[in-house]
């Protein structure tokens, strides 16, 4: 069950990433492996009464930052932290890698340090977003800006998967991202994807609109990565700018912050049901090993979160379901051909 954490990815690197490992160590009995420089690390570990707690370091010298090259930055810096992390999981010393970094280096590193599972053409970055029935698991969000059908067909897969073993929905509603519901809607892209959608072993419910993702109608939506980070990054910033809204108007007289006072238990619950920190990270669905990305800006309970995350797909020995998933294409669509 231990976690490898890269102490140095994110905004807040190291203090946030290495209160994330203390809070999971003490709250959930996780036992976690900070990856960064050991006296940079030891030292912010040391803040800590840590003696009992399952926490150690590994050493690595390097660090990738934000605005690094992925590709270059990962075959360049053998000693960086998510080099390292990675391969900790690849030996067996760490069971899934977490880091709160640049994330096309985080893809980049475990595709070269672990490889695609069997099947899999291209590893999906998938996340789970808030709606009105609870939240649903969106894939792909970045990772793969121009997409073939068959590559939404392995994300629609594993999509499944995912949501069944990490989430426990039993039959998970899969939808696929479009300007309509129609099935004859969408880009060529869309509607070639639907049609393999509909002879695949999911409870393929069709086309979705952007509408319907918060209103909590499928269990996982399915889009390319382009349309997916559009996506979020629109949401996020319709979230920020709703709340700040609020905070202007409520304190632009009296009755606006006596109405606030009474309201503030249920203000907190909508917040911590649409803050990303509570969803943890991002799993990188398709790697023969478990990597999950946190948002850049995470702090130590969103940290905390993502560990959680990891831990619950080693114990649903996630790798190995996603490995079957792709066993459900179904058999009259041609043998998948990995590019590149």
């Amino acid at each position: 069950m231990r976690i490898a954490l890269d102490a140095m990815g994110g905004d807040q690197a190291p203090t946030e990433p290495v209160a994330g490992a203390v809070m999971a160590a003490r709250e959930l009995g996780i036992p976690v492996t900070l990856v960064g420089p050991r006296v940079v690390v030891s030292a912010e570990l040391a803040r800590y009464s840590h003696d009992s707690l399952p926490v150690d370091v590994v050493d690595a010298p390097d660090q990738i930052d934000m605005a690094d090259h992925p590709v270059q930055a990962v075959r360049r810096r053998p000693g960086a932290s998510m080099n390292v992390g990675i391969r900790l999981v690849k030996e067996g010393h760490a069971g899934a890698f977490v880091t709160a970094g640049n994330t096309g280096a985080a893809v980049v590193a475990g595709l070269f340090g672990l490889g695609r599972l069997p099947g899999v053409d291209r590893p999906a970055l998938a996340t789970i977003f808030p709606t009105a029935k609870g939240h649903c698991l969106i894939l792909d969000i970045g990772a793969n800006a121009d997409c073939r059908p068959h590559h939404l067909l392995q994300f629609a897969l594993m999509g499944d998967r995912y949501a069944r073993t990490v989430l426990g929905i039993s039959s998970p509603r899969v939808g696929l991202l479009s300007n309509g519901e129609e099935e004859s809607k969408g880009s060529l892209l869309v509607q070639e994807a639907h049609q393999l959608l509909k002879g695949a072993d999911l409870n393929f419910v069709g086309n979705v609109e952007g509408k319907d993702v918060p209103r909590g109608l499928t269990d996982v939506v399915v889009c390319d990565g382009f349309v997916g980070n559009v996506l979020i990054k629109l949401a996020e910033g319709i979230g920020e700018f709703t709340f700040s809204l609020l905070r202007d108007e409520i304190g632009a007289s009296p009755i606006g912050l006596l109405g606030a006072l009474l309201l503030r238990p249920a203000l907190r619950r909508i917040k911590r049901r649409v803050d990303y920190q509570e969803y943890g990270g991002a799993p990188v669905l398709g790697l023969d090993g478990i990597v999950i990305v946190a948002h850049g800006r995470s702090r130590a309970r969103a940290v905390r979160n993502a560990i959680s995350v990891a831990a619950q797909a080693i114990q649903g020995n996630l790798t190995k379901a996603l490995a079957e998933s792709m066993l459900a294409v179904p058999p009259k669509l041609p043998p998948l051909k990995a590019e590149g």
